[in-house]
């Protein structure tokens, strides 16, 4: 007894608690916890007290928390937490105390938060809360920490507590009128469901009309600082997990209303925290800051819906206006970030939320942007080339959240990713892409976008992934059109499009036969094909395999389009877009119709593209759904198309223009109006 005597009183240091358990090891502990009489005149629970005491006393050493022996006497210490004893009785209550401080030490280790999970820890810590009974206040801070790092896990376990335990912080958080309430605003973020588990029905909505009620309450109240930045936190977290749908005011209206105020007050605090404080003042704020991001972002994407929300016209655009103060706000904080704060989390989620604002809207603070657009650059490349030096793809091409949440901020990873909307609009517009040109942009680009075409063709990936880089990609092939619209000459200059070309060149064919992947050859046919005009006289378009291979998947591509159908109403044979693109071809029309030009345009600087023409079988193609359709149901855009490809396989080949005669060309041109097709087979 006289080693729990010291232990109790708290008179031994680490050295000595370590020369205890050296001495007694798990052995006496598991022996008081097997003894099932108490001596006389003493409580039945003397034994399981003074073990666990013990146990206690070890679980001070991080090594020994994590001990199969402390790990498997999870079962007793859910036991003790919850039990219906006189929890008034001092001894009790100290069990009690040192069953919490067992599971607290279980709680920060790695293995002890899964054995916690599997063995019912987490739900005996809820119903210890609902209890009321000594301690629980103790069990919220252990539950915090478990889920902060498991919480897919322990809501999988134990829905049916962590709702109860949900419900019971809600209801209070409605009710309570005191400093209760702000305490809360800092706890309830950690309970927040997983979309999938939180029910529907009756407990959904009381929980959301508990939460929206005393946020309400809140917002709409004169508070301080230390008021108010927990109510956004809480705000920041809602929003990110559920968007506006816990917002259940009494009507749209009123729910519009609170929206734009949340907004709003996220906006001022923003700029509060970045523009106002001194850079040690804005370092404690980061959380607060994160949190008002969720929120800036969810107005960012609610004001440019097109289908309506609970936002009048109005608000949406005093909304955008705000909006813009505290992106200039973020510029600012920006601009002052110097090397050493690459790998900074807060600078990333900055990073992240004005390129998601850069993907909406380029022309408010455009100047302030053009001026940011030289670190943007280095940032992003910064980053990317250390993921690419650590080899770690699944770290940076995974999504990414914008929230801070509860298990504390990203790293920073795949900046570039989310810059790239932004850049698309950047590069059609002369003065950004100047700067982006003289920032080395298309180099990087070119980098980025063989490594991403790399992880594509992994078989490792997951389906989500590579939706994701193949989005990237896409993205990638709007920025290089536009420097191939624009700015023909670096085309010509600049090394990084020839190795662009000889990769598109090398990779269409292994993507036009595949149908989930369409948007994406469309896009590397009509880059591919817009390039080529510009490159026809370098080495890489010379009369190679690889060349012919391309444009042979090019004419795939192209040839595949449209198809000749019967219209059920007026039985007249029509084109039609053919079966195979019709899912996409809202997405991919306009670059089905560039490629078209560009194919046009490559046939006079290829001579050996006629020949590759007739091969494969295009010609006849063309000329079978001209004979089968009605020349009144052709769209003059289509004909266009099919004139400009005829034309110049006609002016630069006599087999080609031979072949046209031979199937009724000079008819055709005159049938579907294609006047200048007409006069060049009249021509000689």
């Amino acid at each position: 007894m006289d080693i729990t005597k010291v232990v109790k009183a708290g008179e031994a240091d680490a050295k000595t608690l370590r020369r205890i358990f050296d001495a007694v090891g798990f052995t006496f502990p598991n022996r008081l916890l097997a003894s099932t009489e108490a001596p006389d005149g003493c409580p039945s629970h003397i034994f399981r007290a003074l073990a666990v005491t013990l146990l206690a006393c070890f679980c001070t050493d991080p090594d020994l928390a994590g001990h199969p022996q402390i790990l498997n006497k999870i079962p007793i210490f859910n036991e003790i937490i919850t039990s219906k004893a006189d929890q008034n009785d001092c001894p009790v209550k100290s069990m009690i105390d040192d069953a919490y401080q067992c599971l607290g030490a279980i709680a920060a280790t790695t293995q002890g938060r899964q054995q916690l999970v599997s063995q019912g820890g987490v739900s005996a810590l809820c119903r210890a809360f609902l209890h009321q009974g000594h301690g629980c206040s103790q069990a919220l801070g252990i539950l915090s920490g478990i889920l902060s790092t498991a919480m897919a896990k322990c809501w999988k376990k134990s829905m049916s507590d962590l709702l109860a335990l949900l419900g019971t912080l809600s209801k209070e958080f409605c009710n309570t009128e005191d400093k209760k309430k702000f305490e809360l605003c800092e706890i309830l973020p950690h309970f927040l469901p997983p979309v999938p588990f939180l029910l529907k029905g009756a407990f959904r909505k009381e929980c959301f009309q508990n939460l929206y009620t005393g946020l309400y309450r809140i917002l709409n109240s004169k508070l301080s600082a230390s008021q108010s930045e927990p109510a956004l936190k809480l705000a920041g977290c809602l929003i990110a997990s559920y968007g506006s749908d816990w917002i259940l005011a009494e009507s749209r209206e009123v729910q519009g209303k609170f929206l734009a105020l949340l907004i709003n007050l996220a906006c001022v605090e923003v700029r509060l925290c970045l523009e106002d404080l001194t850079p040690e003042e804005g370092e404690a704020k980061r959380d607060v800051v994160a949190a008002c991001y969720s929120i800036v972002e969810f107005g960012m994407m609610v004001c440019a819906a097109e289908e309506s929300s609970s936002l009048t016209e109005e608000q949406c655009t005093q909304l955008v206006r705000i909006m813009a103060e505290a992106f200039g706000a973020i510029i600012h904080y920006l601009k002052q970030v110097g090397p050493d704060k690459v790998q900074d989390s807060f600078v990333f989620l900055s990073v992240r939320l004005l390129s998601a604002w850069l993907a909406e809207e380029t022309a408010s603070l455009k100047e302030a942007i053009c001026d940011l657009l030289p670190f943007l650059i280095q940032y992003t490349k910064a980053l990317f080339e250390r993921e690419l030096a650590s080899g770690d793809v699944s770290s940076w091409t995974a999504e990414l959240v914008l929230s801070d949440g509860p298990g504390g901020p990203p790293c920073p990873t795949d900046a570039l990713r989310l810059l790239l909307p932004g850049l698309c609009h950047l590069t059609a517009e002369e003065g950004p892409r100047r700067i982006l040109i003289s920032e080395g942009a298309p180099a990087l680009l070119l980098q980025y976008f063989t490594h991403q075409w790399d992880v594509l063709r992994s078989s490792q990936q997951t389906s989500d992934i590579a939706d994701g880089v193949e989005m990237s990609l896409r993205t990638s092939c709007g920025i290089f059109l536009n420097f191939v619209v624009t700015e023909p000459d670096l085309i010509r200059k600049e090394e990084a499009f020839s190795s662009l070309l000889s990769l598109l060149m090398s990779s269409l064919p292994s993507l036009v036969h595949s149908r989930k992947q369409c948007i994406l050859a469309a896009n590397f046919v009509t880059l591919g094909l817009m390039l080529s005009r510009l490159l026809a006289n370098t080495p890489v378009l010379l009369e190679t395999t690889s060349s012919k291979k391309f444009f042979g998947a090019a004419v795939i591509f192209l040839s595949k389009a449209y198809q000749a159908k019967t219209d059920p109403k007026d039985e007249m044979m029509r084109l039609e877009v053919s079966d195979c693109y019709q899912e996409f071809w809202e997405e991919i029309s306009e670059l089905w119709f560039l490629g078209m030009q560009a194919f046009a345009s490559c046939v006079p600087l290829l001579p050996w593209i006629p020949e590759l023409v007739l091969e494969s079988d295009w010609l006849k193609l063309i000329f079978a759904l001209l004979d089968h359709a009605s020349p009144m149901s052709v769209d003059m855009e289509l004909v266009t198309a099919f004139q400009g490809v005829l034309i110049e396989l006609a002016e630069h080949s006599q087999q080609c223009k031979k072949f046209i005669l031979s199937n009724g060309g000079e008819e055709k041109a005159n049938l579907y109006g294609m006047a200048a097709l007409e006069q060049c087979l009249h021509g000689e």
